[in-house]
């Protein structure tokens, strides 16, 4: 099956089933699955959005609504609903989807929704409100399915049962103590395979992963991929249980991850909206412009201290731009490499070095490469070999300079606590840019003069 996309014939049946009744619009949206109606209200006003969620049943309006993406504003939609449609979606989304929606709103906002919400909804999602959207507390859901480790077999089933049938789905069975401490997982499979006077002691798995509710999101999700988990339970300081991260919250982290370090890799703040409007964008990206424009002045002024040699080699000039921009390129891709590494495992320092080692072997050589390439071209166009000596040396200084600081840069600026996605590429394309017109124009200083 392939994935939804929007198309003119898909929007045009949509606006003319808006144009009718309730019931035309109704019998129109059903042959859409949540996540397509999601996605073509990216193309559709509030007022229609809004109409589109009145119509829907509740089911199926709080998974439109978890489907949404975050920039589109799904808690504009669901506080400017009738109060008794609002409070039967919320109470029909999971508490981490409800909890993710809600924490958009300001406070008083919150406090209007929640007190028309069942109190038994309303206290899970508040105390999830607690915790930070970034962190495995953020991303928990406080349905869980858990048995106490004193029960039998018998006691645990009735338990199971009981407990799923407010639940679409699970994928472990959590055991705990009479504090509520997480002692261990539990298998359905092995629940309904052992004796029928086994208890639940004898059959817990009591190795296992967990997290703390304090442990950030991107942290999580390397769990997830290293271990190949379906679910994780999240506990306190004191291992009491209080909730569980399924694969499906992951997704999504992950997603949202890679954009981030995208985004900030290429100097646009994590903050712009991807669908944003331009004062936005201008907002989040005339800062970093304004700092890289500071930085090519400083790449000027290593011109203007060889204006002797710019005047009786004028050549030199042409190449100039090449060096540099080519540097440029070798370190954007040193540096996309290393700050991936870096994201998916901390380096310890063996794997710094040996990093850096081999950013500084590929420079070397994929700059004498390039710099054969420029020495052919000098000595064919200009009949000069001094000069593609010049160049030569000049592409191959560059190319080791772009690996060392793409490598090197990140590495440094993580181990002081600083996001290397967010500063590198600004200090490398000051290091790249400012060798790769001295280098020329030194290297021509001395040997061509």
């Amino acid at each position: 099956m392939q994935s939804f996309e929007i198309n003119k014939a898909d929007l045009e049946r949509i606006h003319q089933a808006l144009a009718g009744d309730d019931a035309e619009l109704k019998t129109v949206l059903e042959d859409y699955h949540a996540s397509e109606i999601a996605i073509i209200f990216e193309k559709l006003t509030q007022e229609e959005r809004e109409r589109i969620i009145n119509v829907l049943p509740v089911d199926e309006a709080s998974d439109v609504i978890s489907e949404m993406d975050e920039e589109h504003h799904p808690e504009d939609i669901l506080f400017k609903l009738d109060p008794e449609k609002r409070s039967d979606i919320i109470e029909e989304l999971d508490y981490d989807d409800a909890t993710d929606i809600i924490s958009q709103l300001e406070e008083h906002e919150q406090h209007e929704i929640l007190k028309d919400v069942d109190e038994e909804d309303a206290t899970e999602i508040r105390s999830l409100l607690n915790y930070d959207e970034d962190t495995a507390g953020g991303l928990m859901n406080t349905d869980i399915i858990k048995v106490n480790i004193h029960m039998d077999k018998k006691q645990a089933l009735d338990e199971i049962i009981h407990q799923s049938e407010e639940m679409e789905e699970f994928y472990t069975i959590y055991v705990v103590d009479d504090r509520d401490t997480l002692k261990g997982i539990l298998s359905i499979k092995d629940v309904i395979k052992s004796r029928v006077d086994a208890h639940v002691a004898d059959l817990v798995k009591t190795d296992h992963i967990y997290v703390k509710a304090d442990m950030d999101q991107e942290d999580v999700a390397k769990l997830f991929s290293q271990y190949n988990l379906n679910s994780i339970p999240v506990v306190d300081d004191y291992m009491r249980l209080l909730g569980r991260i399924t694969v499906d919250d992951i997704i999504d982290v992950m997603e949202e991850e890679n954009t981030e370090d995208i985004l900030k890799i290429s100097g646009v703040s994590e903050d712009e909206e991807l669908s944003g409007n331009w004062q936005d964008a201008i907002k989040s990206r005339l800062p970093w412009l304004i700092i890289n424009l500071g930085t090519a002045f400083m790449a000027a002024s290593v011109i203007r201290g060889f204006d002797s040699t710019l005047a009786k080699l004028s050549i030199i000039s042409a190449y100039m731009t090449i060096i540099a921009g080519m540097g440029g390129n070798a370190a954007t891709q040193a540096l996309a490499v290393t700050v991936r590494r870096i994201s998916l495992n901390d380096l310890n320092d063996k794997q710094a070095r040996e990093t850096v080692l081999k950013e500084f072997l590929v420079g070397m050589i994929n700059g004498a490469c390039n710099g054969v390439i420029v020495f052919c071209v000098a000595l064919f166009y200009d009949q000069n070999p001094m000069l593609g000596v010049v160049l030569f040396l000049a592409m191959t200084g560059n190319l080791i300079i772009a690996g060392l600081t793409g490598a090197s840069i990140p590495l440094l600026l993580k181990r002081v606590g600083i996001d290397p996605a967010v500063a590198s590429s600004i200090i490398i394309t000051t290091f790249t840019d400012c060798f790769g017109f001295f280098l020329p124009l030194y290297l021509a200083s001395k040997l061509l003069l």
